[in-house]
C-alpha cells in the first residue's frame, strides 16, 4: 500500500506561450484540490515562450510557496519540456497535465485514489468524447493509435490518452534512466508504465489561448514515434523489394515468350518510362525513411543535451542559486 498519510503529490504543467492560462488555473487547481492543498507541489516548465508566461508565473511564485518554475533557455518542444520537469519533480507521484485545463484538475483526485491503493503505478485519462476536434484530427488521431499499436510489438499506446497522468516515484525514476534524445513521451511514458490503468472523462475546451500544434507538427510528432520504437520502416521495404523483383520478373517472362513463341513486340516508351518512374519513386521513399532513421542515429550520437536551464525559481531554488540572483539584483 502506498503511504496515503505523508505523500507529495508533484503538478508538472509544460507551458509555452500561456500567459492567459496561468492565472485561470491555479485558481481552479485550487477549487478543485482544495483538500489536499498542502501537499501540492507545483512545477512550471516554460520552455522558450515568448510572451509574459515566465513573468505571469515568477508573480505566483511570490505569493504561492508551493511553485516553482524551471525555465529553459529556449523552446526545445513539449518532450523536452516533459524530461526536465521530471527530472526535477520531488514528489512520490507526479501529476502531467496541460494548463488550458482540458485536463479536469478534478480527475486528480480519482487518479490519486486508484494509486493510493498501491495496485497502479500510472493512471492516465482516456478522452471518450472528441467531438470538438475537427473530423480530420479525429480521423487522423484514431488512425494513428491503431497504426502503431499494429506495428509496435513492445510498446502499446492506450487509444485517446494524451500526456494527461498520474505516475509513481518508480516510474518517474524509469524514465529518468532512459538517454535517447528523440523523445516520443507517450511511447516512453507507456513502455515504463508498470502497472497501469485509465479513467475515462469528457475533455473540455480550452480556457484561455490558442491551441500550439498544427497538423505539420502532429504529423512530425507521429513520425517520431513511430520511428522511436519500431523498425518495422525498415523492414518492410525488404517484402515490397521482393514483391517488386518477383512481379518484374513474371512481367520479363510474359514479354520474352510473347517475343518468341508469338511475335509480340516488346512495349515501347509508355511503359518503359511508368516502370522507371514507378521504381524511382518506390527507391526514394525508401531511402527517405533510411534516411529518418540515420538522422535520428547522427542526433544520438552526437549526445546533446536535451534541454538547456536557464534557471530554476521557487520552491525548487537552491540557496546557491538565490544568492547568485540577489548578486545580480544589486550589480544591476
Amino acid at each position: 500500500m502506498k503511504n496515503i498519510n505523508n505523500y507529495i503529490l508533484s503538478i508538472l504543467v509544460p507551458v509555452f506561450n500561456e500567459e492567459a492560462s496561468i492565472v485561470p488555473f491555479m485558481a481552479a487547481l485550487d477549487n478543485a484540490l482544495g483538500s489536499i492543498r498542502e501537499r501540492l507541489d507545483i512545477v512550471f516548465v516554460n520552455d522558450g515562450s515568448n510572451d509574459s508566461t515566465r513573468q505571469v508565473i515568477e508573480s505566483v511564485i511570490h505569493s504561492d510557496s508551493r511553485v516553482t518554475l524551471v525555465n529553459l533557455a529556449r523552446n526545445f518542444g513539449k518532450e523536452s519540456a516533459m524530461t526536465a520537469g521530471l527530472d526535477h519533480v520531488q514528489g512520490d507521484a507526479c501529476v502531467i497535465m496541460d494548463v488550458d485545463l482540458q485536463d479536469p484538475p478534478e480527475l486528480i483526485l480519482e487518479f490519486l485514489a486508484l494509486w493510493q491503493t498501491g495496485e497502479w503505478d500510472t493512471v492516465y485519462g482516456v478522452r471518450v468524447d472528441r467531438s470538438k476536434d475537427t473530423f480530420l484530427k479525429r480521423l487522423t488521431a484514431g488512425g494513428f493509435y491503431r497504426f502503431f499499436n499494429w506495428i509496435s510489438s513492445e510498446t502499446k499506446i492506450p487509444e485517446n490518452a494524451g500526456d494527461f497522468r498520474l505516475i509513481d516515484r518508480t516510474v518517474i525514476e524509469a524514465i529518468r534512466q532512459l538517454p535517447e534524445r528523440n523523445r516520443f513521451m507517450k511511447g516512453l511514458l507507456a513502455w515504463t508504465a508498470f502497472r497501469s490503468t485509465g479513467v475515462y472523462f469528457q475533455r473540455p475546451e480550452r480556457v484561455a489561448g490558442e491551441t500550439k500544434f498544427n497538423y505539420w507538427k502532429l504529423w512530425n510528432f507521429a513520425v517520431d514515434g513511430i520511428f522511436s520504437f519500431t523498425a518495422w520502416p525498415l523492414r518492410i521495404w525488404g517484402f515490397i523489394g521482393c514483391a517488386i523483383s518477383v512481379l518484374a520478373f513474371l512481367f520479363m517472362l510474359k514479354i520474352i515468350i510473347g517475343a518468341t513463341f508469338f511475335g509480340i513486340k516488346t512495349p515501347g516508351y509508355a511503359s518503359t518510362i511508368s516502370v522507371v518512374l514507378f521504381l524511382g519513386g518506390i527507391q526514394l521513399i525508401s531511402l527517405g525513411i533510411i534516411g529518418g532513421y540515420i538522422s535520428r542515429m547522427y542526433r544520438e550520437l552526437k549526445q546533446r543535451p536535451i534541454y538547456l536551464i536557464e534557471g530554476v525559481y521557487g520552491r525548487y531554488q537552491t540557496s546557491e542559486q538565490s544568492a547568485e540572483q540577489a548578486q545580480q539584483s544589486k550589480a544591476s
